[in-house]
Formats: structure tokens, sequence, C-alpha cells
């Protein structure tokens, strides 16, 4: 197959939706995918490390002076175009980090190293991108992920297209955004980079602790072809006594179960705590691993993984020390007792020697035993009304009780606070439900593509995360400009 299999743009658009069959196909085809090309010697290494880079930039309208006509471009051409406010000086350098690891990687592989690293990417920093004109970024990271002499190196997160929270974004919209981001990466690299995709990485590290948010968040991944999921080690608890995890450095099992009694499960790569980016930035996982000794996983001795990411971008030692620590790292670890490995790679290992999914421990989102105590079936009507029932009566027992979710940041509500752009995300995503997906307007359609950029570019967690002033005002303008289109055009 070529490089590029679907087109990049469809009526000055991203690609985003209509290939849905070919995604799916994609999405479909068995590994192993790493493993094969893997010079790793899993049999015996004491431990590993597994490092990924989170790359964001929110789509914005401010490609103009009147907030209500402005273009709407990419926060990175605002920053270049506008250097002199706040810290948009750093526009260029966060160009360089959006294309440097091509060079790094390059640069290590000529020097017979074996390095590694996960790329998140959100779909709106790739248009965005496009959109500037900086094909050098593209071109550059297209040459790590679609040539063979370096694609083994380099494993791509999924992500939703525009960086939306589980927690709060409705699920029928959260698959979008799934799906929009695997349309728009095939475009860019290629439905057989597309297929070696595996894991996924949420937004804000946030996962949904309400059962029903939960199951379909998992089910959606299960449905789009995801095979495993980032979490924050905060986020989750045991299943059989609600206490904190024990074994960080091992894959467990998370389990979903709604209000239905239905279950669904993924297997769940854990993060560490901790979100500062100088773990990364000074190569830290690499370090924790050679404090690590193999462990007994299922009564077969596997190595341990420390697992971290962090904003690739983001804060003086990320953006400045960064390059220097991952070369030096990298080839120190190469085909030490302590190398650098991918996620999905590591776990086609375990798959090879007989340990798979059904022999990691159990999990399940914080708060969630709370509710498992109380809500039994057999003893009470299930379904979504007396799961709400039972969770206002949980939160009015004890005000530490939420189902909001958890992030990487734990202190921060995805919710409260936020009614002046969520009210009016809300009308957008309620309006689409009604005037496309319950109209079945056919993805291939323009104006489908049309209302679902706009309804995507509403979602960012930007636009919720700052919670106030300009970032506000944004917000509230997409999602005008979204309901605008959904009442005319269709």
């Amino acid at each position: 197959m070529s490089t590029k299999d679907i087109p990049e743009y469809v009526g000055g658009l991203p690609n985003i939706c209509g290939c849905e069959d070919l995604v799916a196909e994609a999405m479909a085809r068995p590994g192993p995918f790493y493993l094969p090309d893997s010079r790793v010697d899993f049999e015996n290494i004491d431990s590993a490390f597994a490092i990924a880079l989170h790359m964001h930039q929110p789509l914005i309208p401010a490609g103009g002076e009147d907030l209500r006509t402005a273009r709407v471009i990419s926060n990175l051409e605002h920053m270049m175009r506008n250097p002199d406010i706040g810290d948009n000086h750093n526009a260029f350098v966060f160009h360089w980090c959006y294309k440097r690891m091509g060079e790094l990687i390059s640069q290590l592989i000529e020097a017979g190293k074996d390095p590694r690293v996960m790329l998140d990417y959100s779909g709106s920093l790739l248009h965005g991108l496009c959109q500037m004109g900086q094909s050098d970024v593209i071109w550059s990271l297209r040459a790590i992920t679609c040539d063979p002499a370096y694609y083994a190196h380099i494993e791509w997160l999924g992500v939703p297209w525009g960086h939306p929270v589980a927690p709060s974004t409705p699920v029928q919209d959260y698959r979008l955004h799934v799906r929009a981001w695997q349309h728009f990466f095939a475009a860019l690299f290629g439905l057989d980079a597309l297929s070696r995709v595996r894991g996924f990485s949420p937004c804000e590290m946030a996962l949904p602790n309400h059962p029903d948010v939960c199951y379909e968040f998992v089910k959606t991944l299960k449905e789009c072809g995801y095979q495993w999921l980032l979490v924050q080690e905060h986020t989750i608890e045991r299943t059989e006594d609600a206490e904190p995890i024990r074994h960080p450095h091992i894959p467990h099992r998370l389990i979903a179960r709604n209000s239905m009694g239905q279950t669904i499960s993924i297997t769940a790569i854990i993060k560490t705590q901790g979100s500062d980016s100088k773990l990364v930035g000074q190569m830290q996982p690499y370090y924790e691993a050679k404090t690590l000794r193999r462990w007994e996983l299922s009564g077969t001795s596997v190595p341990a993984v420390v697992t971290q990411i962090a904003d690739g971008e983001n804060g003086g030692v990320m953006m400045n020390e960064f390059p220097s620590k991952y070369l030096e790292v990298m080839a120190e670890a190469s085909g030490s007792p302590n190398p650098p490995v991918n996620v999905t790679e590591y776990l086609e290992y375990l798959d090879s020697i007989g340990v798979s999914e059904a022999d990691f421990s159990p999990v399940q989102p914080v708060m969630q035993s709370r509710i498992w105590d109380r809500f039994d079936p057999p003893r009470r009507a299930a379904g979504p009304d007396a799961m709400e029932k039972l969770i206002t009566e949980l939160e009015k027992e004890d005000d530490r009780f939420h189902i909001e979710g958890g992030s990487w940041t734990n202190n921060i509500s995805w919710v409260r606070g936020y009614d002046r752009v969520l009210g009016p995300m809300q009308s957008a995503s309620a309006l689409f439900a009604e005037k496309v997906l319950s109209a079945e307007i056919p993805t291939s359609d323009k104006r489908y593509r049309n209302a679902l950029f706009y309804l995507m570019t509403t979602q960012t967690s930007c636009f919720r995360y700052w919670g106030e002033g300009v970032w506000t005002d944004y917000g509230r303008e997409l999602c005008r400009r979204t309901i605008d289109i959904l009442n005319h055009d269709f």
C-alpha cells in the first residue's frame, strides 16, 4: 500500500469522516506489529521503560480582529503571529518540539542504537500544522512513521480528535472524536500506519468513573480497535478491596460495568503518579527501571515496565534539556538490562509466552466500589435512573464522593464551574444528535463533515481548563457557530 491511502482534505476540511469501512478494516488487522522486528531480549532483561510525548494545540477563532467572523486557526499560528503576548514567544520552540523526534530517532538508529518513543498528537494539532503549511513537521513525522527502518521504534497512541475529556463529553460525541482522529491519521500517514496504532491515551489522563460513562468509553475504544489504555495510577482502585494498586509496573485489566449489569474490559497500562514534565524531560523512567527486577505474572517471570507520559513541548526542561538527555539515555539503555520499549511491543511479547489480559489483576475507576456495594440489580431495580438515584444518595452522604472522573492533575473538576461553556457545548451536542445523527445524514455528506468539525472544536479541554477570559469566549463562539450551522444547513 502507498503511504497515503485516503485524501488528507475533502472540500477544504480535514478528512475526519466518510471512510469508516477502510478505517475499521485497518484497525481489524491482526498483529503482532512490533515484536517480529524487536531487538529487545525480553527473556533476559530485568525491567524496561516506556515514555510517551503528548502534543496538542487547540483550534480557536482568532484569525481576525472580530471574534464572530475570525477564521478558525491553530493556537500555534496565533502565538506565532503575536510573539509579544505572554508566553507566545515559545511558539517557535513548540514547532521544533513537534518535529524533533524524527531527527532524534534517525540520529540514534544511524549510530546503531535501539531507541523507543510513543507519540500522542491531537487531531487539531495535526490539522493546524497542515493548515499553517508546516509540512516540515509532517514530513519529519512521516519519515519515522512509515519507513520500515524506523517504525519499529515508534508507537503512535490513539487520541480523540479535538482533545475532549472523557468524563464530561457526551459518549456519542467522544466516539466521533476517536474515529475522526483515526481518519485523519490514516490520511496523513497511511492505513498501514494506522493498523499499528493499538494503544489509547485519554486527554488529561481523565478516566470516567461514572459506571455508564466508563462502560461506553471502554466500549468505544474496543469497538474502534484499541487493545490497551493508558491510565493514571490514582484514578483506579482494586476491584476486590477498593485499595490502591500495589504493582504499577505490570499490566492490569480495567473492568467497566454499567447500570444494566453489562461488563467490558481492556488492558490498562499504569502511568505512575506525577505529572511534572521534568519526569520525562530528564528521562526519570529509565532510572526508576534500573531499581526494578522481574515479576511473576500468572506463574511466569516477566520484566516490569515503568511507563510515563508528559507534555512534549511545555516547560523549560522539556523544551531545552530533553533532546540531549533523550539521546544520552537511549544510547546508554539500548541493549542493557533495562532497555526502552514501547507498550504494544511488550504486550505482544507477553502474548507470545501465553500471558494475556485474562491474567492481569482487575481494577476499576476510583469510587466505584462505593456504588457496587449498594447497587445490586437483583435487590434493586437496575438501570440508569436507579444508578443516578444511588449516586445522588452517596453524594449527599459524603461530599468527598464524586463521579466526575480523575485526571493527572487530580485537583481539577471538568464539570464544576464551567457552566458558561458547558451549557452551550451541551446545546451544540444535542442539536448535532438531532439534526445529524438521528436524521442519519451520511458521514460522507459535506454538511456532516462541516458540522462535525465545528462540534469537535467546541469540546477541547482548553476552553474549560482555563475557565475564564478569552478562552471561555473562544469556546462559546465556536458553540455559536456550530449551532448556527446546524440550524441553517440541515
